[in-house]
């Protein structure tokens, strides 16, 4: 039976962290309830580049390791970065169209950049705007010519950003958050994870997704929304400031949710 407009499924396009590799991000997102996003199709690709050096989960889950771009350590000179956008912008298309990113560490930063250079018109023209951003421990780059461009303005995506108390790039992640119309915040006690979800936090991520879904199904379903513009009004009103919900589950070290060194992902801040 062919799948009905309503029930066809959004495509997010998952990015894994630093010298880590796709399987590795499914098998961390996987310890947040199926149901959250149950009615999205999500893509774990491997970073364009092999580690080029040691992994902070090796003997915790098999190679292979990938990273997307390489970096020095004040995180201002890239290499490699052009290709990788070039990479995954050929990757979208193939494989797209794709409604939005998630993403943690470097590859929250890299998806924060593709979103930002995707609204000024830098990449990706004729794929259709992204609609939605989940950022684990996002940065923005550091580079000026890059910040000029890419965090020129507001980027309006619907986002969710998760916060660790402990993370050594906590206040970079507050940043990344910044950048985007009023973003949803969601803390979390740990550190550089993707932590475990506790009730309210599950709950919260479920109706944003759900929410976000719900909408794209109205489009696609060709309903007219005269009152579309009426309702944003209330919702921007309401959502004027970042919504912020903590999670007070304690994110156990199980090896999925590795606090990663400092002297491998320091360079993401």
């Amino acid at each position: 039976m062919a799948t009905s407009q309503s029930e066809k499924k959004m495509k997010i396009l998952c990015l894994h962290g630093f010298r880590t590799s796709g399987s590795f991000l499914q098998k961390q997102i996987s310890k947040w309830d199926p149901s959250i996003f149950s009615q999205f199709d999500l893509d774990f690709p491997d970073g364009k580049y092999p580690a080029g050096g040691t992994s902070e989960i090796e003997g915790i889950f098999p190679p292979p390791y990938f990273e997307w771009f390489q970096f020095d350590n004040d995180f201002t000179e890239y290499t490699n970065l052009e290709e990788c956008i070039s990479y995954l912008c050929e990757y979208i298309t193939t494989r797209g169209p794709f409604d939005g990113f998630l993403g943690f560490s470097q590859g929250a930063t890299l998806s924060a950049l593709l979103l930002g250079y995707q609204a000024q018109g830098k990449v990706l023209k004729e794929h259709p705007p992204f609609k939605l951003f989940v950022s684990v421990s996002g940065s923005k780059f550091r580079d000026p010519i890059i910040c000029d461009v890419a965090y020129k303005d507001t980027i309006k995506v619907k986002s969710v950003h998760f916060i660790g108390a402990k993370d050594w790039l906590k206040e970079p992640s507050e940043d990344l958050a910044t950048a985007f119309d009023s973003p949803l915040i969601i803390r979390h006690p740990q550190g550089h994870t993707v932590p475990r979800l506790d009730d309210a936090a599950t709950q919260q991520l479920r109706a944003w997704a759900t929410e976000i879904f719900s909408y794209h199904s109205r489009i696609l379903n060709g309903e007219n929304h005269e009152s579309e513009k009426g309702e944003n009004k209330v919702d921007d009103e309401e959502e004027a400031k970042p919504e912020e919900v903590p999670n007070k589950t304690q994110v156990q070290q199980d090896g999925i949710g590795i606090e990663v060194n400092r002297e491998v992902e320091a360079v993401n801040a």
